[in-house]
């Protein structure tokens, strides 16, 4: 097993105002309703921010109120990238992934996640699609409080990582400490938020 990434901890005032506003968030999307999001989100990210191509795209499985890239992630397959999906790793560990194509089982994972077997093989993905609560215009996101994206984009200096989220989870700004870094981009369904000064 890999040693925990070195980490930088937020201040508690900040850790404090980072779940005030990540429970927020979590009342603010259950309560969205946008019928066709996840086949608008699919025709934003094709049309307006692609992965580069030919690349190995990490995606997650949504579960909850996220989302749903699972229209995405097939269009993706459909022109030829190769899929993986994470795997969450015990406390202080970067996401690990694993091979997954269409019409393979998935199995229980951690937090209620669901994961590829794991005979599928781990690998490095070249680009990666971020779940979120909240996002800004700086392209910064709020997760879910475990530091397991922020430990995995800090592992994969300088990879494509695109945010994806509803158009109504966007906050005026998302409290960040020295550890949380802006995504390339942020898509919703109503249309592509680019964040690469």
């Amino acid at each position: 097993m890999a040693a925990p990434l070195p980490f930088i901890s937020d201040s508690p005032a900040l850790v404090a105002e980072k779940a005030a506003l990540r429970q927020a968030a979590l009342t603010a999307r259950a309560a969205l309703r946008a019928p066709g999001a996840a086949e608008a989100l699919a025709e934003v990210v094709l049309r307006d921010c692609p992965p580069p191509p030919g690349v190995l795209v990490g995606g997650f499985w949504p579960m909850g109120g996220e989302i749903d890239i699972r229209p995405l992630l097939r269009r993706l397959e459909d022109a030829g990238h190769a899929l993986a999906l994470p795997v969450t790793p015990p406390r202080g560990q970067p996401l690990a992934f694993r091979r997954w194509r269409f019409g393979e089982p998935l199995l229980p994972g951690r937090f209620g996640t669901s994961i590829p077997a794991e005979s599928a093989g781990e690998v490095r993905p070249g680009a990666l699609l971020v779940p979120l609560l909240a996002f800004d215009a700086r392209g910064l996101r709020l997760g879910y409080g475990g530091g397991y994206y922020d430990r995995t984009l800090a592992a994969l200096p300088g990879i494509w990582a695109l945010g994806v989220a509803f158009a109504g989870q966007q906050v005026a700004k998302v409290p960040a400490g020295a550890h949380d870094v802006p995504l390339h981009g942020i898509a919703t369904e109503a249309g592509f938020l680019p964040t690469e000064g």
